[in-house]
């Protein structure tokens, strides 16, 4: 499944600090099903028994029932954003560039739907015409009070001209 990416109206590298403070709506919901969460334990090693173990989860965990990692639901962020629009047409690609606040507000239980949303918060000239967007940003999870993350992302925007590696 592709994801299909917004387009922003007037939104370029040049004009992006006129859109600090601009919210730039949410992504579509993604589901985090037991496979998903499988498939990153294997990935990453991370097979802690709150996350893996469905019959232990629903008779031990806190929460009934096994959990994704907070680091699945982190990974989800930067392709969300990305739908939303972030990098302009003129940039010939965004760079995760870093993070510079993460906090993990509440577990997301398998099965449950989670989207995006983010706000520009600032944006920063860098040499060579690259411009790096810090992005807040929430992982909302469909039907909860609260968000299962908030994060501070770091975009490095790279221009269609600028051909150099970083």
């Amino acid at each position: 499944m592709t994801m299909a990416q917004h387009s922003i109206p007037q939104y370029s590298m040049a004009s992006a600090p006129q859109f600090v403070g601009r919210e730039f709506g949410a992504s579509d919901w993604v589901a985090i099903d037991q496979k998903r969460i499988d498939a990153f334990a294997t990935c990453t090693g991370d097979r802690q028994w709150i996350h893996v173990d469905v019959d232990r989860a629903r008779r031990e965990s806190p929460f009934g029932g096994p959990i994704a990692h907070g680091y699945l639901t982190l990974s989800l962020v930067a392709a969300m954003v990305m739908e939303l629009g972030i990098i302009p047409p003129d940039a010939a690609t965004g760079l995760n560039y870093g993070l510079d606040k993460v906090r993990f507000i509440a577990p997301v239980k398998a099965g449950a739907r989670v989207r995006a949303r983010a706000h520009l918060v600032a944006v920063e000239p860098q040499r060579g015409g690259r411009v790096l967007l810090k992005l807040a940003c929430t992982l909302e999870i469909d039907d909860e009070a609260k968000p299962a993350l908030v994060a501070e992302l770091l975009c490095l925007l790279i221009g269609k001209s600028d051909g150099k590696a970083c």
